[in-house]
């Protein structure tokens, strides 16, 4: 997280907050608040440690919530006292994480509670914005759903592209399993269906179905491996999807079309 926040820091303040430089005293002392100005779910609050210290550090950081907690409208987030000028040149940046990643939490937040009393848990992708993954799935799990796989680097998941690359679904299974690790199949059709489950897949990724046909197809699968619905899951549908039988839905939107919250940063001389 601290390369994150360095090269956000770096992106903003450039070569120094030349309107600060210019308007307030260098000695100047003064505190700020972080208010939330709609009803969110918070995430991202351990970043602001880390930049107030890039920036010489603050007197005084009060973080009044944690990660995932709920926040109504003109509730204190945190509270920071110190110079002025270190105050307001990391304004923006701690602002812009917190709003980001509260977004991603909040949404998140909303696709667990549609599925809550089902045996279902959503799960996140690596549809993420670049660079912030790993904090993008932190926020996803604030807000109380799974993560999927961080990347290419730690599970198996053999999707279509793969498969062609492979010669085939069972080419591309048999050689997978020599990793050791366990593997996942996305899913298109029902010879695939049946090659996967005969290869001895333990996971499948059934793509693009309705939620009647995901019915159908976890009926046919009777818990040989377990089931994940992924292609077209929207906060309107999802809590069909998941009273399918299936173990996952996954949800792109959640990271990548989460907005960001409306958090203001008000500060005041002391």
């Amino acid at each position: 997280m601290t390369e994150v926040v360095r090269l956000a820091l770096e992106e903003d303040i450039g070569s120094g907050d030349v309107t600060s430089q210019a308007c307030v005293p260098e000695s100047q002392k003064a505190r700020g608040r972080f208010l939330a100005r709609e009803p969110l779910v918070i995430a991202g609050l351990g970043l602001l440690p880390e930049i107030y210290e890039m920036r010489g550090g603050v007197d005084e950081l009060k973080v009044c919530k944690r990660d995932g907690d709920q926040c109504v409208k003109g509730e204190v987030i945190a509270v920071v006292a110190g110079r002025a000028r270190t105050l307001l040149e990391c304004e923006r940046v701690a602002v812009n994480f917190l709003q980001r990643l509260s977004g991603v939490a909040t949404v998140a937040r909303r696709y667990a509670d549609a599925v809550a009393g089902t045996k279902c848990r959503v799960l996140d992708t690596r549809k993420t914005t670049p660079g912030l993954r790993r904090l993008e799935k932190m926020a996803a799990a604030a807000g109380g759903i799974g993560n999927h796989r961080m990347g290419l680097f730690d599970a198996i998941l053999i999707k279509n592209n793969h498969i062609a690359a492979a010669g085939g679904i069972r080419n591309a299974i048999e050689r997978a399993r020599l990793s050791g690790q366990p593997i996942q199949v996305e899913i298109h059709s029902r010879e695939e269906l049946r090659v996967a489950l005969e290869a001895g897949a333990g996971w499948l990724l059934l793509d693009n179905l309705t939620p009647e046909e995901a019915a159908e197809w976890v009926r046919e699968i009777g818990g040989r491996a377990q089931v994940e619905l992924s292609g077209g899951i929207t906060l309107e549908n999802v809590r069909a999807f998941a009273e399918t039988g299936a173990d996952f839905v996954s949800c792109g939107a959640i990271t990548h079309s989460a907005r960001a919250m409306d958090i203001s940063f008000r500060l005041e001389v002391v």
